[in-house]
């Protein structure tokens, strides 16, 4: 039996939901794609909350500016957790600050992709992630 590969998109713009999405959709990635609109939700899915067991996610892509919890922290979270720590984070965001990108690094991120504005190339960038993370990529055990 093939073990279940999920994304776990934490993502609270809806027009960037969409966009990775139909991306997603575009790059014939069929798994299974659970969303998470802010830090909060994304802890509770991945952590787990008072009956609700958690998810294991393939790969989160997580952005950067969320609300309740930013990015950062949920990443730093993650990272603290037993549960979590090995799990593959790909921050994807606007922010191509380089202050962002170290912080990112400097709390385990994996990898750093910033949006691109024109939608071939987000596709393209989406579909790549996608393909590297669910097909290419072994996890730690």
């Amino acid at each position: 039996m093939t073990e279940r590969k999920v994304i776990l998109l934490v993502e609270d713009n809806p027009d960037d939901e969409k966009l990775i999405l139909m991306a997603l959709q575009k790059g014939n990635i069929t798994n299974e794609i659970v969303v998470a609109r802010d830090g909060q939700e994304a802890l509770e899915k991945l952590l787990g909350a008072p009956g609700k067991p958690p998810i294991t996610p393939t790969v989160v892509l997580l952005d950067l500016h969320l609300p309740k919890i930013d990015g950062l922290e949920v990443l730093k979270k993650l990272r603290g957790s037993d549960k979590t720590k090995h799990l593959p984070v790909v921050m994807l965001t606007s922010s191509d600050e380089e202050g962002d990108r170290v912080r990112s690094y400097d709390l385990g991120a994996n990898s750093y992709v910033c949006k691109p504005v024109d939608f071939g190339a987000f596709a393209g960038a989406v579909n790549q992630l996608g393909l590297y993370w669910l097909l290419l990529n072994r996890p730690a055990p």
